[in-house]
């Protein structure tokens, strides 16, 4: 995987004096005060701040913060209650500057500056040429450390690293690249060549770089097929293993010609999740579908959960969660995998009565040998609830950007890096 990391550029000694541009992520939830209450991103952003500093860098750092419009300019809109923040935790004063697209302002080495809302400014969202021409100025070196916006080719995150006289993947970003090309077997050298899928096949890798571990499976759960079609059918054509959980796992027990009573799926979709079956079963690979299942009469923190065979599922019953004897099955799998992809929890783990199957998947995960890494909010939520976070090999913070890398998809701040490392 080719891309300049923004440690090896400090190392080298060539950031002493120049001035450095860093997209972070510091969109942090807030109250209705403007009081930031969870911060977890200011933190996570300091490594590659300080790592600046410490090269005798000048240092501009930008973020989003929530949907502003762009041109117009709104109170809460504002980076205050971050600069705010990470003067306390960096424990040094922090300038906020505004209307920065043009220049006019200074900072010295060892300074380090924030620049108001990126998305408020006039072609961000669309990557305006003008824009990007204008940020790249600003700059001698860019570094992308925001993976939750790799996903989006916006003025900050893919217009400046065209721009830019040198783009580089902050700490944050590249140890994201690392660990989903160890999991895919990416190489992020560019868009696939025709016919070749990102992920790379059972027996194939793109030129340079290096087959996941063997064998390969994924667990893919949440509400709806419809929202992760594309990653299953994906998937379908890569994984050894293709694990269904949720409501997804409904739709594919009404392909396998099950009951499912008055559960959550969506029958209309049934035909395609027919067809990721076939796809793996094609390659000899498989998609368990459960055996037996934790149903309820109602979707209730207290409902009175029953475990039922999965072809005894009555016409008033919710199915919401694998049962035991499923659950130690994909636990085992699990145990033999060489490379796991976990994307959603089985059932609903937030009521205790339906958090068996994703405890034990979390369990099986975290026993296992196997390279294993974890995105998506509700996945996130289960690890810690259980107490996994050190027994994940790499837990992604990016949604949005984590789904479309399972989807195949070229995320387009790991094009224009791995380009501009050419």
């Amino acid at each position: 995987m080719h891309f300049l990391r923004f440690s090896d550029v400090c190392a080298s000694g060539f950031a002493r004096g120049k001035r450095i541009f860093i997209r972070a992520d510091l969109n942090v939830p807030q109250d209705d005060a403007g009081n930031i209450t969870e911060d977890t991103r200011i933190r996570a952003s300091i490594p590659a701040i300080q790592m600046a500093i410490d090269a005798g860098a000048a240092v501009m750092v930008t973020s989003h913060l929530g949907r502003p419009t762009e041109g117009e300019f709104k109170p809460e809109d504002s980076l205050a209650p971050v600069a705010r923040r990470l003067g306390e935790l960096m424990k040094r004063d922090i300038r906020l500057i505004s209307h920065w697209v043009d220049g006019g302002f200074s900072v010295a080495p060892g300074e380090v500056v924030l620049l108001e809302n990126c998305r408020l400014n006039v072609g961000e969202k669309k990557n305006k040429p003008e824009l990007a021409a204008k940020l790249g100025a600003l700059c001698d070196i860019f570094v992308h450390d925001a993976f939750g916006t790799a996903h989006r080719a916006e003025g900050t995150t893919y217009g400046i690293a065209e721009t830019a006289p040198i783009a580089c993947a902050g700490p944050l970003l590249a140890a994201e690249m690392d660990a989903i090309g160890k999991a895919l077997g990416l190489t992020f050298a560019g868009p696939p060549q025709e016919g070749q899928h990102p992920l790379g096949g059972p027996g194939e890798a793109r030129v340079g770089g290096q087959l996941p571990k063997r064998p390969l499976v994924a667990i893919v759960a949440g509400g709806k097929v419809s929202t992760k079609l594309t990653i299953l059918q994906s998937l379908a054509k890569n994984v050894d293993g293709l694990i269904v959980g949720g409501g997804i796992a409904n739709t594919f027990m009404l392909a396998a010609g099950l009951k499912i009573g008055k559960s959550l799926a969506e029958p209309d979709l049934v035909g395609e999740a027919k067809a990721v079956i076939e796809a793996m079963a094609a390659r000899g690979a498989e998609v368990p579908i459960p055996e037996d299942v934790v149903c309820a009469k109602a979707f209730s923190a207290d409902a009175e959960a029953t475990v039922k065979a999965a072809n005894e599922v009555a016409d008033d019953d919710l199915i919401l969660d694998i049962g035991p004897k499923t659950a130690a099955k994909l636990a085992a799998k699990l145990k033999q995998a060489g490379t796991i992809v976990w994307n959603g929890p089985v059932g609903v783990f937030e009521f205790a009565a339906f958090e068996n199957g994703t405890k034990v998947i979390a369990q099986a995960i975290a026993e296992s040998s196997a390279f294993s890494i974890a995105g998506g909010g509700d996945t996130l939520a289960a690890i810690a609830k259980y107490g996994n976070e050190k027994d994940v090999g790499y837990i992604s913070t990016g949604g949005g950007a984590f789904l479309e890398v399972l989807e195949g998809k070229t995320l387009p701040a790991f094009e224009v890096l791995a380009r501009r490392a050419e």
